[in-house]
């Protein structure tokens, strides 16, 4: 019975380490603008429930890099990371909401996940949330949560 928890933990340990040699393959490719060989990489993460793969797949179909533009793949990339606690995922999906991009502009999603992610100090959330306080676009925080909000973040 030993000796197959050892084992299932080797597993897991080379299972770990194999993703993080890939997502750090993918990244290096992006870095040097081979889009397709990172989205590529990025789809068979992405797949398997990586949250960091989920955000980068979004974020080449946000922006046209390695993939066609496609704003509403990029929002459900982003959606999957975003549930998962990346703050840089819910910054982007705020920011889709805030704007109408693949989704139905939605003021109280976009203030949803821009507090989720300035939550976590995600500076442009921080900024985008604190200048829809400070605007009177959501008026339940008011100006004063707004204005510190926006000198944290901005």
């Amino acid at each position: 019975m030993h000796c197959i928890k050892w084992v299932a933990l080797v597993l897991a340990l080379a299972t770990g380490t194999a993703l993080a040699s890939l997502i750090e393959e993918a990244d290096a490719a992006f870095s040097r603008q081979d889009y397709r060989t990172a989205a590529s990489i990025y789809r068979s993460l992405a797949g398997s429930g990586d949250s960091h793969a989920q955000f980068s797949l979004g974020a080449l179909y946000d922006f046209g890099y390695g993939a066609q533009m496609d704003k509403k793949q990029a929002v459900s990339w982003y959606r999957k990371s975003a549930e998962q606690g990346s703050a840089m995922a819910q910054f982007h999906l705020g920011h889709m909401y805030a704007e109408g991009q693949g989704v139905l502009k939605d003021e109280k999603k976009a203030v949803s996940w821009f507090r989720k992610a300035a939550d976590q100090g995600n500076d442009g959330a921080q900024c985008n949330l604190g200048l829809m306080y400070a605007s009177g676009t959501r008026r339940t925080a008011g100006r004063t949560a707004g204005c510190v909000l926006v000198s944290q973040g901005c």
